[in-house]
């Protein structure tokens, strides 16, 4: 007996959106499954949050395909999509209490009245917001805020929930704690996810994979450490995290190839100058020209005497801000393992 097969829950199939001259989505084929917290990251135009416009029905495509669970939606207005969105500004009712916040999309419907109540109390459990719901918007905090948004959104049992970077506005701690949020609820719900955002860290900590978006394209897809541990282009490298380039004749004189590389800042070993290098590693001498001491890691810059720099971060174990501050100046050997460099190609993929 065959297995049913399963329809990813979004599919792009050479999806474009143009305005005028400028290709915000350019020729994007893309596959997210059903249950995945996927997450869409890039810069500020680099066409992620068209995408997701896109599949909320909000833009049309000006060429290609969108598939919802393997329906053609391309043409259907937004509430004939079984998707819902969260924002950034959270679009809450000032003058609702937080229940008829959440239960609006269900009154629209004309759920009964006794049914939406139930249905408000679990999803006030579910985002640990118990016993609020008689408190208005401007009661709570800015993290409160946002969860009765996400209740909002899921109460209506949308197959697929958007999230255009709803974390923006929260405090760097706070941010961090919705994290974790978030990705709980997800698992719980079991609905797909597709997260918008520019912040690398909020994308590596809750995704289980990443399309990093440059310029209107998919620059790589792949999960969190795919992503990190292996960039494919200098793009990703650079935007993902912090990476060290080499090209051209420094590369040529570090590892007898001319053809750009990455080597992660905390894969590199700092050693005393005339170090040996061990065999199956690679090695670079220079001076270190400045020192920011971090706290729990200190961050090295080095000037290489085959021209350029590297960045080196190196953890606090032993180490105090005077240690640290007091090797600037110094002559160093970097040593990293060959296995940790990558090859990089340097234009985006059209097709992913």
């Amino acid at each position: 007996m065959t297995k049913p097969e399963i329809l990813p829950a979004v599919r792009f199939i050479d999806v474009s959106r143009h305005f005028g001259e400028v290709r915000a989505v350019d020729g994007v084929n893309l596959e997210i499954a059903d249950g995945e917290f996927f997450t869409m990251l890039g810069p500020s135009g680099s066409g992620k949050t068209t995408c997701l416009r896109l599949i909320a029905g909000f833009e049309r495509p000006t060429s290609g395909q969108i598939l919802l669970h393997g329906e053609d939606v391309s043409k259907l207005p937004p509430y004939e999509r079984d998707v819902n969105t969260v924002f950034q500004d959270y679009a809450l009712f000032p003058h609702m209490t937080v229940g008829e916040n959440i239960a609006y999309g269900l009154m629209i419907r004309k759920v009964p009245t006794a049914e939406r109540q139930r249905r408000v109390e679990e999803m006030l459990e579910l985002v640990r917001l118990p016993g609020t719901a008689n408190r208005k918007p401007s009661q709570l905090s800015g993290g409160q805020r946002q969860r009765v948004a996400l209740a909002r959104a899921l109460i209506n049992q949308p197959r697929v929930l958007l999230l255009d970077e709803p974390l923006g506005a929260l405090d760097l701690k706070l941010r961090q704690q919705m994290q974790v949020e978030l990705k709980s609820i997800q698992k719980r719900v079991g609905i797909t996810f597709i997260f918008v955002t520019h912040d690398q860290e909020e994308a590596l900590t809750m995704s289980d994979r990443i399309a990093v978006f440059n310029l209107g394209k998919i620059e790589q897809v792949g999960t969190p450490a795919e992503i990190y541990e292996h960039p494919t282009t200098a793009f990703v490298a650079g935007f993902v995290g912090v990476s060290n380039l080499l090209s051209g004749q420094t590369a040529q004189l570090i590892t007898g190839s001319d053809q750009t590389i990455s080597i992660r800042p905390e894969k590199i070993h700092m050693a005393e100058p005339g170090a040996p290098i061990p065999v199956d590693s690679f090695g670079a001498d220079g001076r270190i020209r400045d020192v920011v001491y971090l706290g729990v890691y200190t961050r090295y810059l080095v000037e290489l005497d085959s021209g350029g720099d590297l960045v080196v971060i190196q953890q606090n174990l032993s180490s105090t801000s005077m240690d640290v501050l007091a090797a600037r100046g110094q002559r160093v050997r970097l040593l990293w393992d060959c296995s940790h460099i990558r090859q990089l190609s340097s234009a985006p993929q059209g097709a992913v």
